[in-house]
C-alpha cells in the first residue's frame, strides 16, 4: 500500500489515468487515492507526507506520557551567546539526546537564531529519517520596561517592542514546523520577585496567553498547539499569597496548561532546615545517608508541587499541571559547594536525576529536567559558578554520573561532541567520583 501511495503521487493526471486503465483490476485502489487527493486539493509533496502522516502527535498526547522524557535544551558551548551553535552542532546535540530517550526539549527565546536553526536541524533530521521524533516547547522571553539597561526596571510595564517582536517569531516558527513544536510558552521565570532585573506583573503574560490563544481560533496558528506560561512554583501560588490575585486567576484560566518550576538545589542555602544528614544516620553508609538526604530533597520538590496545585485547582480543577523545570548541579564553588550547603556534585545530582523522572512518570506528569549539556554563558565571568554545571553533559561530551548507566548500554556508541566519543565522567571511577561527594552539613537538622 505505502509503495503505491508513493508511486500515484509523483504521477501527473494522464500517467495515472494510463496506470489506472493498463491496471484495470487496482481500480479500487486507484479510486481511494484519487479521491484522497482530491479532498486536499493537489497532492502531497515528500514534505506534506513526513508532517502529516509521521508525526502526528499532539501537546494532549505528549505531555504525560511516559515515553516521551522532556528535557531543557540550550547548545550554547561557548562563554557567549554571540557564539552560536551551528546546524551542525546541533544536530550531533539532537543525535546524543535521541539516543538518551529524549524526544520532547524546551528553548528559552526566540531572539538568537539558535530557536529557528534548531527546529531547521530537527526538520533536516527527519527528513533523512522520518522515525526521528523530537518535538519542542518554544519559549517566548518576556521582559519589563528597562530590562536589562542602566534605567530602573519598571515592572509594571512591558517592553513592548522587544515581546511583540519575540511572540512574533515564536508564531512564525510554530507555522513553519507545526510538526515540531507543540508548546508555547510566555515567559521564563517572568512573573516571580526575584527576577529583579526583568520581572513582569501576571497582567502582561495574560495579554500574551490571550492573544496566542486568540491566534489558534481565528486558525492563524496551530489549533493543537498548548500555550503555557513557565514558572517559580510561588509564581503560581503555591508560595507566598503576595503572588494570588486576580490576573494570576484568569491567567491560570487561559493557560492550556501550568509549566511550574522548583529547584530544591538553591534552597539548601536560602531555606535549609529541610536539608542535611540526620544524626542518627552517621552511622550509616556514605551512599545510604545521602540517598536519605536526596529524598528529603525530592519530598520538598513534591511539597511545592502539591502546594501549588491546591492552588491551581482552586481557581481551575481541571488544569494539567506539569514540570517545567527543575534540575541539580554538579558542582559549585559558591553558596553550594564545599563551604556552603554541600549540595552539589554528580552522584546528588544523579540522585536527584532518578528520583524525580521515577516520581513524574508513576503520576503521569511530564518533567523538563533542567538541563541536557553545561554551558558557560551563563555564568562567564565565574567558571566555578553552579549556573554553568547543571548539564547531564559535560560541554565536551562527557556522560555525567546520572548517565553512566546508558553508556554501559552503548547508547552513544558512534556519536560524538566537539570531536569527543561520549564517555563517563571519572573515567568512569565511581570511587573517584565518591571522594568528591560531601554529606550534607549535620547542624542543620536535628
Amino acid at each position: 500500500m505505502e509503495f503505491y501511495f508513493s508511486y500515484f503521487c509523483q504521477l501527473k493526471f494522464k500517467e495515472i489515468e494510463h496506470v489506472f486503465f493498463k491496471n484495470i483490476k487496482k481500480i479500487g485502489l486507484f479510486v481511494f487515492i484519487t479521491s484522497t487527493l482530491a479532498s486536499f486539493g493537489t497532492y502531497p509533496t515528500k514534505n506534506d507526507t513526513l508532517q502529516n502522516m509521521t508525526h502526528k502527535k499532539t501537546a494532549s498526547e505528549i505531555l504525560g506520557n511516559p515515553k516521551y522524557q522532556a528535557i531543557c535544551y540550550g547548545g550554547f558551548r561557548k562563554n557567549t551567546r554571540e557564539i552560536e551553535p551551528t546546524i551542525s552542532e546541533l544536530k550531533e546535540d539532537l543525535r546524543i539526546l535521541d539516543a538518551a530517550g529524549i524526544n520532547v526539549l524546551r528553548t528559552y527565546n526566540t531572539h538568537y537564531k539558535e530557536a529557528a536553526n534548531l527546529l531547521q536541524a530537527i526538520s533536516e533530521l527527519q527528513a533523512d529519517n522520518p522515525n526521528f521524533e523530537m518535538y519542542v516547547m518554544l519559549g517566548i522571553w518576556i521582559d519589563c520596561q528597562n530590562a536589562w539597561t542602566s534605567s530602573e526596571p519598571n515592572h509594571d510595564a512591558e517592553s513592548t517592542t522587544a515581546n511583540t517582536a519575540e511572540v512574533q517569531r515564536a508564531v512564525d516558527l510554530a507555522n513553519k514546523y507545526p510538526h515540531i513544536v507543540k508548546i508555547l510558552a510566555v515567559g521564563n521565570e517572568a512573573m516571580v520577585k526575584w527576577a529583579a532585573s526583568y520581572y513582569v506583573q501576571p497582567n502582561v503574560i495574560l495579554k500574551w496567553v490571550n492573544h496566542l490563544q486568540t491566534l489558534k481560533k481565528e486558525g492563524k496558528l496551530n489549533r493543537d498547539v498548548w500555550i503555557t506560561s513557565s514558572d517559580n512554583f510561588a509564581s503560581w501560588g503555591g508560595g507566598d499569597s503576595l503572588y494570588h490575585c486576580n490576573d494570576l486567576e484568569n491567567l491560570i484560566k487561559a493557560v492550556d496548561y501550568v509549566s511550574l518550576h522548583t529547584y530544591p538545589m538553591h534552597d539548601t542555602h536560602y531555606n535549609p532546615i529541610f536539608w542535611g544528614t540526620l544524626e542518627s544516620e552517621l552511622h550509616l553508609p556514605k551512599t545510604e545517608a545521602l540517598e536519605r538526604a536526596m529524598t528529603r530533597a525530592v519530598l520538598y520538590a513534591k511539597k511545592q508541587y502539591a502546594t501549588s496545585k491546591l492552588y491551581i485547582h482552586s481557581i481551575d480543577s481541571t488544569k494539567p499541571i506539569h514540570i517545567g523545570e527543575t534540575g541539580w548541579a554538579s558542582s559549585s564553588d559558591g553558596l553550594y559547594g564545599p563551604n556552603g550547603s554541600k549540595a552539589c556534585d554528580e552522584y546528588k545530582e544523579g540522585l536527584y536525576y532518578k528520583m524525580m523522572r521515577d516520581w513524574t512518570d508513576s503520576i503521569g506528569i511530564s518533567c523538563f529536567y533542567f538541563e541536557a549539556f553545561n554551558e558557560q554563558w551563563k555564568d562567564a565571568q565565574h567558571l566555578g559558578g553552579s549556573e554553568n554545571h547543571f548539564g547531564l553533559f559535560k560541554i565536551n561530551g562527557e556522560a555525567k554520573f546520572a548517565l553512566w548507566e546508558l553508556v554501559d548500554k552503548k547508547a552513544f556508541e558512534g556519536l560524538t561532541r566537539n570531536g569527543n566519543t561520549i564517555k563517563k565522567t571519572y573515567q568512569g571511577n565511581f570511587d573517584l567520583l565518591l571522594k568528591d561527594v560531601d554529606l550534607p552539613s549535620t547542624k542543620q537538622l536535628k
